[in-house]
């Protein structure tokens, strides 16, 4: 199975991406997640251009399932990530898509709802049992100071397998 996986945050020491990254570190081997580091280099979303976001779009198109974690910036998600999600708002690679939605600060309720309401409305598929808040904001925690945190990298192993369980589950009602 093959995921693809998005931090909303641009930051070298971003806890998001250190969470993505320590999921990839986790992953059984039959699950491969691949993170998504061109967030920054697609262009303001303007539905008059024919911006060349490929890359985005046939890695969505690649993978069975998607992660997505984001900051909470002004009560909402972070603008690299909903200007990303508008480019796939018109295309069919996220229609359906498997998602996992990932939090990184118990406070930051209203970015998750956001993200929520997002991903519905664009016709994802959110795993609800696969969705976690890691604890991260302050913590100074790397990726590997993740993986190395024995309730954090169990937290995250039962939330990737939940993926796993949820979109077999998904692809089992479709026949």
């Amino acid at each position: 199975m093959k995921i693809l996986a998005i931090s909303g945050s641009l930051r070298k020491d971003s806890y998001n991406t250190a969470l993505l990254k320590a999921m990839k570190a986790l992953a059984p081997e039959h699950i491969e997640i691949t993170l998504f580091d061109e967030l920054g280099q697609i262009p303001l979303f303007n539905p008059d251009i024919d911006p060349n976001i490929i890359a985005l779009k046939n890695s969505l198109a690649e993978a069975d399932g998607l992660f997505l974690s984001s900051p909470e910036y002004a009560r909402g998600i972070s603008g690299v990530l909903k200007n990303a999600l508008d480019w796939l708002v018109s295309g069919e690679e996220f229609v359906d898509m498997p998602v996992a939605i990932f939090n990184t600060s118990p406070r930051a309720s209203h970015a998750l709802d956001s993200l929520y309401e997002i991903v519905r409305t664009m016709s994802g598929n959110i795993i609800d049992t696969a969705c976690i808040t890691v604890p991260l904001l302050g913590s100074n925690l790397t990726a590997e100071g993740i993986v190395e945190d024995h309730v954090m990298s169990e937290s995250i192993k039962s939330a990737i397998n939940a993926f796993y369980v949820g979109i077999v589950n998904v692809n089992n009602d479709r026949q």
